[in-house]
């Protein structure tokens, strides 16, 4: 390790007790490899993935913390010895490989980007997992180009609000569903053509009466279930169908004469089983086609809410109950 600033030996942090209930610990402070970086912590985002992994039902790869936390953002406190592109003092958000509920993390230094100008910490956490996600998914597995369509399940979501902004702000006519008449309206100002409350309406109907069935190219799926099909129904020929999770079910029962028919691409992928590699070209894509619109403030996070630390069960418990809108953040 070398530049640092002082660094304490020890630092709190999320542990999980058997009970699954949340509190907070003392451990060692981790120390950056060769190519990483340490982090003082100023915000953390919450993920979905989080609560699987505090359930016992996403389990970190061997190589990662056992903390929970994938997103961060702070000041650098200390870098490895390879580093080159980052110093200490610097201000940025980064994509950890676990650890972010802690007061100090650390994070390749290929994962880390900049926090745009006028941004806060808080709203910087809220940009890593998000980022990423939606930039793999739709334009490097799905290939979305402008003017085509891309329905967007789970629109009011941290990664579904970013999606469909990114998606408006690149030229795609965007789709999405969420589960409130309010959350529609919300999406549809931010650039969706049309969002979709699908706890009255049934988002196959709507896209079929509005002339759209068999037309939507691009279809980014957190829901699984019954949806599976329902997406099927209603992709356009050569259309892509990603697969991000699978919040109604894994198992379903499926027609797919219509992937056959319209020559239809399945996919699917989760973000933390892939190599640093990977996630270093992704960093350097969105640096290249979305940060230009954050600087400018046409893409911005929508923050529901911030806790402190010393509340992240409530925080949790929030974003199970499903009525938040946008990224929850802890405030380390």
């Amino acid at each position: 390790m070398s530049a640092t600033n002082q660094v304490p030996d020890q630092c709190r942090h999320i542990a999980v007790s058997a009970e699954n209930h949340l509190s907070i610990e003392s451990g060692p402070t981790p120390t950056p490899g060769a190519e990483e970086i340490l982090i003082k912590v100023h915000s953390a985002g919450i993920n979905r993935a989080d609560l699987l992994q505090r359930k016992g039902l996403y389990p970190p790869p061997p190589d990662a913390s056992p903390i929970m936390g994938l997103e961060v953002a702070g000041t650098i406190q200390a870098i490895g010895k390879n580093v080159r592109t980052w110093q200490v003092g610097d201000s940025v958000c980064a994509l950890t490989h676990g650890g972010g509920y802690a007061e100090y993390a650390v994070a390749p230094m290929s994962q880390c980007m900049p926090i745009p100008n006028g941004f806060s910490k808080g709203e910087a956490a809220a940009l890593p997992e998000a980022l990423l996600t939606n930039w793999h998914n739709l334009f490097q597995r799905a290939g979305l180009k402008p003017g085509e369509k891309v329905l967007i399940h789970g629109g009011a979501s941290g990664m579904g609000t970013m999606g469909v902004m990114i998606c408006a702000t690149l030229g795609a006519e965007v789709y999405t569903t969420a589960g409130s008449n309010e959350k529609c309206r919300a999406l549809e100002a931010r650039g969706a053509t049309r969002a979709i409350n699908y706890k009255t309406e049934d988002f196959e109907s709507v896209l079929t009466e509005m002339g759209l069935n068999n037309r939507i190219n691009v279809i980014l799926d957190m829901i699984g279930g019954d949806y599976i099909q329902k997406n099927l129904n209603i992709a356009a020929p050569e259309a892509r169908i990603v697969n991000i999770a699978y919040m109604k079910g894994f198992k379903t029962e499926v027609n797919f004469a219509p992937l056959l028919m319209k020559r239809i691409t399945m996919t699917g992928s989760t973000l933390r089983a892939q190599t640093f590699a990977q996630k270093a070209v992704m960093v350097r894509e969105i640096m290249e086609h979305i940060y230009p619109h954050l600087e400018s403030g046409r893409i911005k996070p929508i923050i529901d809410s911030i806790y402190p630390l010393e509340q992240v069960e409530q925080a949790h418990g929030h974003m199970e109950g499903g009525q938040h809108m946008g990224k929850i953040i802890i405030k380390i």
